[in-house]
């Protein structure tokens, strides 16, 4: 393929200019909505994805991704929410959850929270743009920008709440009271989530409580502008989580599909629903009994789509435990899969090979 006389290599994401135009672009902390607001009609070449990204699913006739209604702890069928758990996190890797006990006000006004955070003047935006991962506030256009083959269309704002906490003025005035109320209601769906998932391994309730592996939240707010060529792109390269545990808040614009049995299929939006991914980490400690979700986001015309993800790892005192497969779970027919690890090790793998389509599971196999 020839750009503008130059060789230009879409499959493997390389041309000459690439990383000068990924730099540029970068400086200008505009992110993706100021290429649209720019108005744009082609989008630069470094979001161009090779055609196997982009392979289209069958959309998800005859599958439906498991919903948990938890109103059912209420009526004593916990062994019954357990069992769909169990069920749903060894065959899909996530599940969608309904009456989880988050209000529907808290959910609407986060969704806009982020919506204004994006949609403010640039100029103002700019100033939380920032591209060190140490910063426990910050927005930024693809987090692996500079080491990614093809970038995604799409826009985050990530808060780090270690062990739980975030002193509320180092959040941003125009979503702070939104993202204050949501992130308490997910530390209290994490401890009953937690608990259901332990029942579901087949241990006590309060066993990953113990562990520590779930205290710690990163909450990354993502904006997908509407996209004029979504067909060449994508809103997230196929990718599974980093996590011990993910919950996801999407809005109902859609877009958002799994890989299962090999076909790629959609988590249409279900209103109040939220979505639960089983992440790398408790794939490991499960010794592949839970599996990690692959999943991926689709380009739109139509737009912005706006989600949340919430991602749980370990407690500031467990940065530097190592995590191997529980022991419970082992035996002379079932040797471990995965090496020990910690999570600052596994984080600093999964970033350096950036959102690739491959798994950072592997290279922890023993």
């Amino acid at each position: 393929m020839e750009v503008a006389g130059e060789s230009c290599d879409v499959e493997n994401g390389a041309y000459s200019n690439r990383a000068i135009e990924v730099k540029e672009f970068d400086e200008t902390k505009a992110g993706v909505k100021g290429l649209v607001d720019s108005g744009v009609k082609e989008i630069p070449r470094f979001f161009i994805h090779p055609p196997e990204n982009l392979a289209a699913g069958n959309g998800g006739a005859g599958y439906e991704v498991p919903v948990i209604d938890l109103k059912g702890l209420e009526r004593g069928e916990r062994a019954e929410i357990v069992r769909g758990i169990r069920e749903a996190s060894e065959t899909w890797g996530c599940f969608q959850m309904v009456n989880h006990g988050i209000p529907m006000t808290i959910i609407e006004e986060m969704l806009e929270g982020v919506r204004r955070f994006h949609e403010q003047p640039q100029e103002l935006k700019m100033e939380w743009y920032s591209r060190d991962t140490k910063q426990p506030v910050r927005y930024y256009c693809n987090g692996d920008l500079h080491v990614s083959n093809a970038a995604n269309w799409r826009d985050s704002i990530s808060c780090e709440f270690p062990d739980g906490t975030l002193d509320p003025e180092a959040l941003p005035l125009l979503c702070r009271k939104e993202i204050k109320a949501y992130i308490k209601g997910m530390n209290e769906l994490k401890e009953k989530v937690g608990e259901l998932v332990s029942e579901a391994l087949g241990l006590k309730s309060d066993y990953l409580k113990k562990m520590g592996c779930m205290e710690t939240q990163t909450l990354v707010c993502h904006y997908y502008p509407g996209c004029p060529q979504p067909d060449l792109t994508l809103g997230a390269t196929k990718h599974s989580d980093p996590s011990f545990l993910t919950i996801l808040l999407q809005d109902n614009i859609g877009g958002l599909q799994v890989l299962h049995q090999d076909r790629w299929l959609d988590i249409p939006p279900l209103h109040g629903a939220l979505v639960a991914n089983i992440g790398d980490l408790m794939q490991l400690i499960t010794n592949d009994r839970f599996k990690s979700v692959e999943h991926r986001v689709l380009a739109r015309q139509v737009g912005p789509r706006i989600s949340a993800a919430c991602f749980f790892y370990p407690s500031t005192m467990s940065e530097y435990k190592l995590y191997g497969p529980i022991m419970e779970f082992l035996s002379d027919h079932n040797r471990p899969i995965y090496r020990e690890t910690h999570v600052n090790e596994y984080l600093e793998y999964y970033r350096s090979k950036g959102l690739d389509g491959t798994s950072a599971l592997p290279h922890f196999k023993l």
